[in-house]
């Protein structure tokens, strides 16, 4: 991403190297001494990677925006402010809305800035979308809350184990390094598209195509004007290589959101309201400063729902989450590293195996504190976007989340289609890695194709990597090419075959 507008080659180079030629022929200029650096720029790398404080702490803050709706959204997912409207668990138990959002708050932020500091890359870590759903609406049919966020510890230390065995680098490491550039391309189009579906700019259709522009072809609704402006804005910011360009946009269109807001009245979206603001309101509401409801931590119950539901389906379980959070979060590290200018040509990345060490402890904090399995965020995309490089921005980032939890409804100022315009502007940023694709060789070709559409199409990023990796496979061996495949690449294979099949397996094992 930085050689697209971000950073200019020339200003990736230390201060010293740009220093004029010498003056005269034939004399020598006197060596000049090395600049001091600061400790943060010593420890973070800030000037070896091409940055500079400014940007670390801008990335940070972008990142943090274009993340920080997740503090509104897992409790409403994972709690209520009742048992009628909250999803109860096989025992009737429910989590406090409240609470949700404070724990949320806590874990995203210890653990994302936990992985600047020991990663030293720019990313964000929170709960992820796909398990808090995946508990919310089919673990908790079998087993409590509690235990269920038992099955997320366990999910973690088992990603833990193969992070610190060094299993997940080998993995990694034997994928293909077009795949690598495919699954970077599937994840720009994915939070693209994810773009345009918070801010209404495609809406699913009552018949016909799935998917389509607005109401019925045209954009009637004001929240998705102002996602408009907000991505021209921002995308003319970008253009213009304007520092700040993702931050000032976000200002400032969330700026005319509270102003619409302020004279239109929109309110929330709803059965009764479709063209509404599609999850907060940008408006200032209720009191500024509350204290957090950390009830929640430690409530969770490690081995309960073996001894519920049997030891084959708890274990079934615990697959589909390892699964979903392993190679969600490979996908993502994979795609964020190419972003930031930081991998290697083999796709790898500084500090690999413990990136994916901590993001296993993400899994592990998210359920010993009942907000859900906290995994790496395509949208600190973002806040690379803006310039971010090192793990300065993750600490910014985490540290904003630990005080989102005191300062919930400033959060909630910026409404998500403000947050959506960042989102698309990142995904086009992310595309460029399509030129490392040889799509002249239709064995990688296909594969790549599919990587990449599978990922927006199905909502999931595992879901994109996995056609992907099945198809690479299959048609390498039928096209005489099966030694290029590497060992391990049959081993995930087969456990991705497993993984699209448990439906059928659970029912034919009566789980």
């Amino acid at each position: 991403m930085a050689d697209m507008t971000i950073l200019d080659p020339a200003e990736m180079r230390p201060a010293a190297e740009k220093q004029a030629a010498p003056a005269g022929a034939g004399q020598t200029a006197a060596p000049r001494p090395p600049a001091s650096k600061s400790f943060l720029d010593s420890f973070f790398q800030i000037t070896k990677r091409g940055s500079t404080l400014a940007r670390e702490f801008r990335g940070g803050i972008v990142t943090f925006f274009t993340m920080a709706y997740i503090v509104i959204l897992n409790p409403l997912i994972l709690g209520g402010f009742s048992a009628e409207n909250a999803p109860t668990d096989v025992a009737g138990g429910w989590l406090p809305a409240a609470q949700v959002g404070a724990v949320t708050g806590l874990t995203a932020g210890v653990m994302t800035i936990v992985f600047g500091l020991v990663a030293n890359l720019p990313f964000g870590l929170a709960a992820g979308l796909g398990i808090n759903s995946f508990l919310a609406v089919a673990v908790i049919q079998d087993v409590t809350w509690p235990e269920a966020m038992g099955l997320v510890v366990i999910n973690g230390i088992l990603i833990v184990l193969f992070g610190a065995t060094g299993a997940r680098t080998a993995i990694f490491r034997a994928v293909p390094k077009e795949l690598k550039a495919a699954i970077t391309v599937g994840i720009g189009l994915f939070i693209a598209f994810i773009g345009f579906v918070d801010s209404g700019f495609v809406r699913p259709t009552k018949g016909g195509p799935p998917v389509q522009l607005g109401n019925d072809g045209s954009i009637t609704s004001i929240p998705t004007l102002v996602f408009i402006i907000g991505l021209l804005v921002m995308g003319i910011l970008v253009a213009r290589k304007i520092q700040g360009g993702l931050l000032i946009g976000i200002v400032a269109t969330t700026a005319l959101a509270a102003v619409v807001e302020a004279v239109m009245h929109i309110g929330p979206g709803s059965a009764d309201n479709p063209g509404g603001w599609h999850l907060n309101v940008p408006v200032l509401a209720g009191q500024l400063v509350s204290m957090p409801d950390l009830g929640l931590v430690g409530q969770f119950d490690l081995f309960g729902s073996f001894s519920r539901i049997g030891g084959l389906a708890a274990t079934m379980l615990v697959f589909t989450l390892v699964f979903t959070n392993f190679f969600d979060a490979m996908g993502t590290m994979t795609g964020l590293a190419k972003s930031a200018g930081v991998a290697h040509k083999d796709g790898t990345f500084p500090k690999l195996k413990s990136a994916f060490i901590v993001e296993g402890l993400g899994a592990v904090a998210g359920g010993a504190t009942s907000g859900s399995s906290n995994t790496v965020y395509i949208d600190s995309a973002a806040g690379i976007g803006e310039g971010a490089r090192t793990g300065l921005a993750s600490v910014v980032t985490g540290v904003l989340f630990l005080g989102s939890m005191f300062f919930t409804p400033l959060t909630s100022v910026v409404p998500l289609e403000v947050a959506a315009s960042a989102l698309v502007v990142v995904g086009a940023m992310m595309m460029a890695q399509i030129r490392e694709i040889k799509f002249s060789k239709f064995s990688i070709a296909l594969p790549a194709f599919l990587t990449i559409v599978t990922m927006p199409l199905t909502y999931s990023i595992a879901n994109g990597i996995g056609v992907g990796f099945i198809s690479f496979a299959v048609i390498s061996a039928a096209s005489g090419r099966g030694r290029k495949v590497h060992p391990l690449m049959w081993v995930v294979t087969a456990g991705f075959i497993i993984y699209f099949a448990r439906g059928p397996i659970n029912a034919l094992m009566g789980v």
